[in-house]
């Protein structure tokens, strides 16, 4: 068999949390990609577009690597089973949040693209109706990966941007629902690979990374002081993979900081230009 193509693409705003997590993989020898200012669900169709490219592993920038060999043995898993998506349910066993557990969160993805490009076109996804095929599709979702005493919201269709897309590809591919659990700080997933090998953990609540703490209490009372754990959470991904942590100094600073400025310059019309859409959204609910 031809060894494929990988890529590691990252989704990323803070160019300083994406430095922390790309520190983590950055030395497998794969090409990584920052991929900024994409929709929520346009980046699936950049990665797409990337012929030099087999399989993507996507990876957020606040998910930070433990174990390079069991992604690895995910990426060999994938390419051997026909599989075309790897990643974690939206709502199935635990996780911060109630999606539906047909999609899988995209904060880590092992992605077949070749098969990807094959169904799931930006075509095909606008042409699928998930309301048609839903009752197929809950037939045949893993029961096992739903968490005990948690309600499976299944008949939710439009919770993220990116849930027509995962939806096609869920029925027209093959799609593996990885296993989790919660990490003891009562925020983080951690993620397994198909042999049970803890393979990196997802701090959610990076929009507040760089906010003081002060702020995210007023914004958002039952988030707490979230740098300092993303940070408890990063150094673990380091000592896990026994790696130096990163040290940054002032032009790295620099950098931070002006990179942050131009991402917002971008993001708030963009935010702007979608109100329109929310507005007719919750009007039609």
């Amino acid at each position: 068999m031809t060894q494929p193509r990988i890529k590691i693409f990252c989704r990323s705003f803070d160019l300083k949390l994406y430095r922390l997590s790309k520190g983590l993989y950055e030395s497998w020898g794969f090409p990584c990609v920052r991929l900024t200012d994409q929709t929520a669900d346009g980046y699936f169709y950049t990665m797409m577009k990337d012929k030099d490219c087999d399989i993507a592993i996507n990876v957020d920038e606040d998910c930070f690597i433990t174990n390079k060999e069991a992604v690895l043995s995910l990426v060999d898993y994938v390419v051997q089973n026909n599989i075309a998506n790897a990643g974690c349910p939206d709502g199935g066993e635990w996780a911060p949040r109630s999606g539906n557990p047909l999609v899988t969160n995209p904060f880590f993805n092992v992605l077949n693209l070749n098969l990807l490009r094959v169904h799931c076109s930006r075509e095909q996804v606008r042409a699928f109706d998930y309301h048609e095929h839903m009752e197929e599709m809950v037939s045949l979702y893993p029961k096992e990966n739903i968490y005990e005493g948690r309600v499976p919201h299944f008949e939710m269709a439009d919770k993220e941007p990116y849930y027509p897309f995962f939806f096609t590809q869920a029925y027209s591919t093959k799609t593996l629902y990885l296993h989790c659990q919660r990490h003891q700080d009562g925020w983080t997933t951690i993620l397994f690979n198909q042999a049970g090998e803890e393979m990196c953990r997802h701090t959610w609540l990076a929009r507040f990374y760089s906010v003081p703490a002060f702020i995210v209490k007023h914004w958002q009372p039952t988030a707490g002081a979230q740098q300092q754990r993303i940070n408890a959470i990063i150094d673990e991904a380091y000592i896990a993979q026994g790696l130096p942590h990163p040290q940054f100094g002032i032009k790295d600073q620099c950098a931070f900081l002006g990179n942050k400025i131009i991402r917002w310059t971008i993001k708030v019309p963009q935010r702007i230009a979608h109100w329109p859409k929310k507005i007719r959204k919750r009007l039609h609910h």
